[in-house]
């Protein structure tokens, strides 16, 4: 016959012992849960940066290819002019100096009724109202110059434009606000273009660089 002495190993917890690990479980699934919703919180606060910066990375990647496109054989020559500056006659009917550019196989943002025409020429102007506008018109459309160019809102977060121009003199760069006009009136092509963006109280400016034609490779 078996006998039972007091050194009789325990089996199980005590309740004390499972109270303890149930409040040590507890605070832990509340430190997770206050760390989780922390941080989702951090997250959403911070959506609108990054969608801004997301929407204006998208729209300057999308004006520099399309000029880089008009600026590049086969589409421009060397010794041409593909992005220049012009006097404009949009809707609204009153004449502005834009940056202009053709883009010879079209955009697959353009609008046509029917198969899209090549050999659109596009200017760029920033409206308060409305943002950054791309205006276009084919040179095969039958009133073309005579009627005024059709309009595409590219984005409404562009609030103004501004053109950067080079001084081989002093080696400098000057930033102006209007297409610059030399001596003689004549309208002068900037080296680099800038884009001011602004959505509530966030601001960016991101700057193209306006490539020449070369008779080879581009030199960028």
């Amino acid at each position: 016959m078996l006998r039972v002495t007091k050194s009789k190993i325990r089996a199980g917890f005590t309740l004390l012992e499972i109270l303890l690990a149930l409040a040590l479980t507890a605070l832990v699934l509340v430190s997770l849960n206050v760390f989780v919703f922390s941080m989702g919180e951090l997250w959403g606060r911070n959506t609108d940066v990054r969608l801004f910066d997301r929407h204006v990375r998208a729209v300057t990647r999308f004006l520099d290819q399309q000029l880089r496109a008009a600026a590049l054989p086969p589409y421009a020559v060397a010794g041409g002019a593909p992005i220049t500056a012009q006097e404009v006659r949009p809707l609204s009917g009153q004449s502005d100096n834009l940056l202009t550019f053709e883009l010879t196989a079209g955009c697959r943002l353009f609008n046509w009724p029917d198969r899209p025409l090549p050999e659109v020429v596009c200017s760029l102007q920033a409206r308060d109202s409305q943002g950054l506008v791309l205006l276009w018109q084919s040179r095969l459309e039958k009133k073309f110059g005579d009627d005024p160019p059709r309009e595409l809102v590219i984005t409404p977060l562009v609030t103004a434009l501004a053109y950067d121009y080079y001084d081989s003199d002093f080696k400098t760069w000057k930033t102006e606000t209007a297409i610059r006009k030399d001596n003689t009136g004549q309208l002068q092509t900037p080296q680099r273009l800038r884009l001011k963006f602004a959505y509530g109280k966030m601001t960016r400016e991101t700057v193209i660089v306006l490539s020449a034609p070369t008779a080879g490779m581009p030199n960028f």
